[in-house]
């Protein structure tokens, strides 16, 4: 049985998550769980994944959708909702997301193996994957302007 939330409560989260300040926010997480993993640091790993959790709500919705990284988030729930398109497929720009999991696997296991060129390159490549692929959803949204409807 699948939860569902209301959709007044999806509907605040999604705008509050929307404020470009929750999603420039989010960006640091990758490098900071390779840092924890790198140094072995449990707490910190647990508190970058808590406030990965809280981050959503912590903000405000914003004023406008103008900000980029606001259209990044309502681009990802258009795609995912409205387009009803997957995340994980062979099509692009789903594509990258698959590649962007054996690349942030190997992040860790160099970052567990203490190589920290090894797991720096490949945290970054991993967040370049994803930097692309909100890009192409953010161009695709803007191109079929859901807001105009």
């Amino acid at each position: 049985m699948a939860l569902t939330l209301p959709d007044d409560f999806e509907e605040r989260f999604w705008r509050r998550h929307s404020n470009p300040k929750s999603g420039w926010s989010r960006t640091v997480l990758l490098p900071a769980l390779l840092f924890a993993v790198y140094h072995r640091k449990p707490r910190l790993a647990g508190a970058a994944l808590l406030f990965t959790a809280v981050n959503p709500i912590l903000f405000s919705p914003p004023d406008d959708d103008d900000a980029w990284m606001t259209r990044v988030v309502l681009a990802e729930r258009w795609w995912t909702r409205e387009r009803k398109s997957g995340v994980f497929d062979r099509t692009y720009p789903n594509w990258l997301n698959l590649v962007n999991v054996p690349v942030s696997a190997y992040a860790f296991v160099a970052a567990y193996h203490r190589r920290p060129l090894r797991a720096g390159l490949a945290g970054a490549f991993a967040m370049a994957l994803k930097f692309w692929y909100v890009g192409a959803l953010v161009r695709r949204y803007d191109d079929a302007d859901p807001r105009a409807d």
